[in-house]
C-alpha cells in the first residue's frame, strides 16, 4: 500500500488531481472511490480512476517504483489508447543497471524501441526531451551484454549549435570531446564508468566524430547516429552505406532543430528517399513523449505553433506575389 499510494500520499494526490470529481478514501489496506458530486461525469471519473487504480496496482505487483510522473503518463494512455494497458508500456524492461531499470515512459517510446528490435536500421525523429538518444543507447548496452553484438559504435556530426567556438586547445580527443559529450553521459549512467575505459581501450565500444566512418564497413555493431539533422545529405548517405552484415543502425535527431550553416539537412531529405524501404523504420515521436519538466513539451509545442504560422504566413505572401504579376 506505501508503494501504491507513495511518500506521503504523493502518487494519491496525482490520482486525486487527474480526477477532480472523486473522492479517495484509504483505510487499512482497502481503498474507495467515491463521486464527490450526482452526475454521469463523477461516475465516469470513478470507473476511470479504478482502471488506473488497477493498472498502478499491476506495475506495483511487478516490483516497479512508480513516480508522480507514471501516474500522470498512465492516466494519458488510458485517454488517448483506450486499447493499450499502461502498465505493458510502462512496465517493459529494456535495461537493469546500476539499481535502476530503464524502461519507455509512453506508447511512443515503445513502439520506437520495439521498432529497433524488429528492424536493421531505425530512424527516430522527434523533439528534444523524448529519450530518442537515450533509449537507442539502453538498446545498444542490452544487445551487446547479450553478445547480439561484438560492439557499440557511436557517432555525431562536429556542429556547433548555432555558435563558433574557435579553435579548442588540446589533443584531437580534447577537441572532439565537447560534441561527443552527451554520448558519454549515457553511456556512463547504463555501465560503471570504471568499465568503459576498459571497454573503449579493447575498442568494445567506439565513440567517434562523423568523418571518421568513411571507408568503413561495420559489421557485428550496433551503430547509433546522434543529432543527425546535423549531416549533410551526403554525410548521410556515407553514414548508411557502412553498414555491414549482422549490425543494426539508429539514427537519431530533430529536424527541427539544423545547425548546419546552409546546406540541406540529411536527415530531413532522408525521410522522403528511405520511407517505402523494408527493415528501415522511421519512428516519429512528438511533445507527448517528452520525458523531461512538463515545460519542455509545451515549449515543443509553442515553438510547433510559431513554425506553422511563420510558414503559412510565408505561403500567403509568395502566393500575393504570384497573383501580382
Amino acid at each position: 500500500m506505501v508503494r501504491l499510494l507513495g511518500a506521503q500520499d504523493r502518487l494519491l494526490t496525482n490520482l486525486e488531481h487527474q480526477y477532480p470529481l472523486v473522492d479517495v478514501h484509504v483505510r487499512g489496506n482497502e481503498i474507495r472511490l467515491l463521486p464527490k458530486v450526482a452526475s454521469e461525469e463523477a461516475q465516469a471519473q470513478v470507473i476511470g480512476a479504478k482502471a488506473l487504480m488497477e493498472e498502478l496496482l499491476a506495475m506495483v505487483r511487478n516490483g516497479q517504483d512508480l513516480a508522480p510522473a507514471d501516474v500522470a503518463e498512465s492516466k494519458h494512455i488510458q485517454d488517448a489508447h483506450p486499447h493499450t494497458s499502461p502498465s505493458a508500456v510502462l512496465g517493459e524492461d529494456i535495461l537493469s543497471t546500476r539499481g535502476k531499470t530503464l524502461r519507455p515512459k509512453t506508447v511512443g517510446q515503445q513502439e520506437y524501441v520495439r521498432a529497433i528490435d524488429d528492424h536493421t536500421i531505425t530512424f527516430g525523429i522527434g523533439p528534444a526531451g523524448t529519450g530518442k538518444t537515450y533509449l537507442a543507447m539502453a538498446k545498444a548496452v542490452q544487445a551487446l551484454q547479450r553478445k547480439e553484438v561484438e560492439r557499440i559504435i557511436l557517432t555525431r556530426p562536429a556542429v556547433e549549435a548555432g555558435e563558433r567556438l574557435g579553435f579548442l586547445p588540446g589533443t584531437l580527443t580534447d577537441k572532439i570531446d565537447p560534441y561527443l559529450r552527451p554520448l558519454f553521459d549515457a553511456l556512463n549512467e547504463m555501465l560503471d564508468p570504471e568499465v568503459v575505459p576498459k571497454l573503449m581501450a579493447v575498442g568494445t565500444i567506439e565513440v567517434a566524430p562523423l568523418a571518421y566512418m568513411r571507408g568503413r564497413t561495420l559489421n557485428n555493431s550496433f551503430i547509433i547516429l546522434d543529432e543527425a539533422q546535423n549531416t549533410t545529405p551526403e554525410q548521410m548517405k556515407m553514414f548508411l552505406t557502412r553498414l555491414g552484415f549482422d549490425s543494426k543502425m539508429v539514427i537519431t535527431g530533430d529536424i527541427t532543430q539544423v545547425d548546419l550553416p546552409s546546406t540541406a539537412s540529411g536527415l530531413r531529405l532522408v525521410t522522403g528517399i528511405l520511407d517505402d524501404i523494408e527493415d528501415i523504420h522511421f519512428a516519429r515521436l512528438t511533445s507527448a513523449d517528452v520525458v523531461r519538466h512538463s515545460l519542455v513539451g509545451r515549449i515543443v509545442d509553442a515553438y510547433s505553433e510559431y513554425d506553422e504560422k511563420t510558414l503559412a504566413a510565408r505561403h500567403r505572401r509568395e502566393n500575393a506575389k504570384e497573383n501580382s504579376r
